[in-house]
């Protein structure tokens, strides 16, 4: 454990296992949340300190280091530029039963919960979620503001663009090609190139409709 704090922006229940996550890493002296909507009280024994006012204040850069805990991509995306330009360090924060292969690369500010793996060559572009028991597979490549959902496996060389979402259980063929701002519905199974912007569901999936995940800044 460091003398560094960390700070967690939401305090809901991706939150929940974000602090989890951190406090089984064991590498932060103090874990705290801020919540403009939950402001006091505790979560899983964490206290709340308040709002995201407190942020450069109270709650300043050189004492902590922050996490967005906000499963919402664009949404993440906004927040962390916002701590970035405070000077807030954004650390990986990484499960102990997560596997991080060698030669895999996390682009700052990623979340890789209990049981997922990242294989080797495989790149994480900032702000990614690798939520838990989902699957990287080799020389995958991710772009930023990125959620993979839980038990959701992406197949060696899938290139998934800025601001995507894979839900809960979906999986890919290997070297597919998903666009930016793209949903993937749960359970679906991506055999075939998405474009941008757009929702798809199914086995295999099949487009539904342009996607409201769709931000063209999260690219």
């Amino acid at each position: 454990m460091t003398t560094k704090n960390l700070v967690i922006i939401g305090a809901g229940g991706h939150g929940k296992v974000l602090a989890a996550t951190a406090l089984a890493a064991a590498q932060w002296a103090r874990i705290v949340f801020l919540d403009d909507r939950a402001a006091g009280g505790s979560v899983i024994g964490l206290p709340v300190l308040g709002g995201t006012d407190l942020l450069g204040g109270r709650v300043a850069a050189d004492a902590y280091q922050a996490a967005v805990a906000i499963g919402d991509n664009a949404a993440r995306r906004r927040l962390c530029g916002r701590l970035k330009t405070l000077g807030f360090a954004l650390p990986d924060i990484v499960h102990p039963s997560a596997v991080v292969a060698p030669f895999a690369e996390l682009g700052g500010g990623c979340a890789v919960f209990a049981q997922a793996v990242v294989q080797p060559g495989s790149r994480l572009g900032e702000g990614c979620i690798v939520n838990t028991a989902a699957t990287v597979d080799h020389d995958c490549m991710l772009g930023a503001f990125v959620h993979i959902s839980p038990g959701a496996h992406l197949a060696g060389g899938t290139q998934v663009g800025g601001g995507s979402w894979i839900g809960i259980g979906a999986c890919t063929r290997q070297q597919v090609r998903i666009g930016s701002g793209v949903t993937v519905g749960a359970g679906a199974a991506v055999v075939g190139d998405v474009a941008d912007g757009l929702t798809v569901a199914g086995v295999p999936a099949r487009v539904l409709e342009r996607s409201e995940q769709t931000d063209p800044e999260a690219v």
